[in-house]
């Protein structure tokens, strides 16, 4: 009875969001030609520049809902899906008002091709219209969503008691999808009964033959499922079927590029790269001149890095750090605030700014556009030894941009940044590639993912010699970032009046090796 009140709810949903989804998407359509409509007479009748400009507008809006996501209200929270519509709604205007201009040169309109006239002025107004609308939508969006969908009960079964609390503090960022009502081991004698009285289950990391009889057990009661991300379910995720005489198999390639995706892959490489340093050229400049004006210091730092095949290259960044930062040990992460960072580089770092100048590495075929996070040569061993799996990373060459630089941050533990990168590598295609490189501009609307570790540490004495020296030229501000702590647990935020009753709970499950069962009462509602 449960299932089928659920299915139709997830109906009524389904239909009010996707009646929602074709709306606004009319309504975006609407703002944009109503203001050029303006000084532009003939878009207020159907004929030929209509007509062009009208399915120029669709086929890129459609495009942008494929890369982004579009209007994906009840899976994500409200900025991220604020931040894609925004960017795609851009693209898709900028394009078509450029086919819209180049039809205007006509005989009856204009000689010339006009870019930036009286028409642009009502871009800009038809632009900020849309972002009026997408913001509307998207809370009333959500909103509706969440009176259909209260949040979820989620059993959360983890292999040891020092998963829970980084788990727990994960989706406890997400209080309006689920609510974690109970927290058990892998090896709990009544795991099934629990997994019955749930909705949602999510499996931390659990040895792999447990795994399975948990994924079969979830699956026998038909619950929902989220599963901690490991090397094996990374691959078989991206296998491809394949039939061999009558028999069912999942293929799965080592090496996942062909002759022509690696041509078309260092092609796109090299055009992009070039046209991005011919273009940003004037704004290096202003940079270096920032940098250089504000200590009088390198406006470049350089420093070794690791590749495809283990391959050693020198990679390039705007400086961000003070000069003398190595005096107060260079291998400390950075952190929130951290006084180590000059003013023009917390800019730069806020932006992405400082790693423009990887375009050369790209250009020189150290790197490519997209693909694995370069790594520092003093983090390789320790992370090897660590995690085996990391080794995996050297299929492909270091990128600028990827799965972990978009959806991590600076403190996303090196764990799940190789998962991450691993995902990238073993679901490669040139349209992911295209896909990820559109997407790295919502990383400029995630205010948190520059997010440093800990508090920033005094500045101390230097120390007889680094565990962990940098190259010669090297900024500690990238040394920093490529040498996180070990993650410690955060602490497993609580509703208000119920802290203690929460932390007690909580502190009893890390201090048990047994399979003791945590229930939690904490089903709060917050802002998306």
């Amino acid at each position: 009875m449960a299932i089928k009140t659920r299915s139709f709810h997830q109906v009524k949903s389904d239909l009010a969001i996707g009646a929602m989804t074709v709306l606004l998407y009319g309504m975006l359509a609407a703002v944009f030609f109503a203001c050029l409509s303006i000084p532009n007479i003939f878009l207020r009748h159907l004929n030929r520049t209509f007509a062009t400009t009208l399915l120029t507008f669709a086929v890129l809006i459609f495009a942008m809902h494929a890369v982004y996501g579009g209007f994906d209200v009840g899976r994500k929270k409200s900025k991220p899906v604020i931040s894609a519509l925004v960017i795609g709604t851009i693209i898709t205007d900028l394009v078509a008002y450029l086919q819209l201009e180049i039809m205007n040169v006509n005989d009856n309109y204009n000689d010339h091709l006009v870019l930036f006239g009286v028409d642009f002025l009502y871009l800009l107004l038809a632009l900020a219209l849309q972002i009026g609308v997408i913001i509307f939508f998207v809370r009333v969006g959500n909103d509706l969503y969440f009176k259909f969908h209260p949040p979820r009960s989620v059993l959360l079964i983890i292999g040891d008691p020092e998963q829970e609390a980084p788990l727990r503090a994960k989706i406890s960022r997400y209080q309006l999808q689920w609510s974690v009502d109970r927290c058990v081991l892998y090896n709990d004698p009544g795991i099934r009964e629990q997994i019955e009285n749930s909705e949602v289950v999510f499996l931390g990391q659990i040895p792999q033959t447990d795994k399975a009889v948990l994924l079969k057990i979830c699956y026998d009661l038909r619950k929902d499922i989220m599963c901690k991300a490991q090397l094996q379910e990374t691959i078989l995720c991206n296998s491809r079927p394949a039939i061999v005489d009558d028999a069912p198999f999942l293929e799965m390639e080592f090496y996942k590029m062909s002759f022509f995706q690696r041509a078309a892959k260092r092609g796109g490489d090299i055009f992009i790269s070039l046209f991005c340093l011919i273009l940003l050229s004037p704004l290096m400049a202003v940079i270096a001149l920032a940098i250089r004006a504000e200590d009088r210091g390198p406006v470049f730092f350089r420093q070794k890095r690791l590749t495809i095949r283990g391959r050693e290259f020198t990679i390039w960044k705007f400086r961000t750090m003070k000069v003398d930062s190595s005096a107060h040990g260079s291998e400390v992460s950075t952190a929130i605030n951290d006084p180590r960072i000059t003013r023009v580089g917390r800019f730069l770092r806020r932006f992405r700014m400082d790693e423009i100048p990887q375009f050369l590495n790209v250009l020189k075929g150290e790197m490519s556009l997209v693909g694995p996070r370069p790594e520092m040569l003093a983090n390789i061993d320790r992370y090897k030894e660590s995690y085996p799996d990391f080794a995996y990373r050297e299929k492909m060459k270091a990128g600028i941009t990827g799965y972990a630089q978009i959806e991590g941050r600076y403190n996303t533990t090196p764990e799940d940044k190789l998962m991450l990168d691993l995902m990238y590598i073993e679901s490669f295609s040139i349209w992911v590639d295209i896909k990820l490189l559109m997407r790295t501009a919502t990383v400029i609307f995630k205010r948190d993912s520059t997010q440093g570790f800990v508090p920033a540490p005094e500045p101390a004495p230097a120390s007889p010699g680094p565990v962990f020296p940098s190259a010669p030229g090297a900024d500690s501000a990238d040394a920093a970032e490529a040498l996180p702590p070990q993650p410690q647990e955060p602490a497993v935020p609580a509703a208000a009046g119920d802290s203690s009753d929460s932390t007690r709970s909580t502190g009893e499950t890390s201090r048990s090796s047994s399979a003791e069962i945590v229930p939690t009462n904490r089903r709060r509602r917050s802002v998306s």
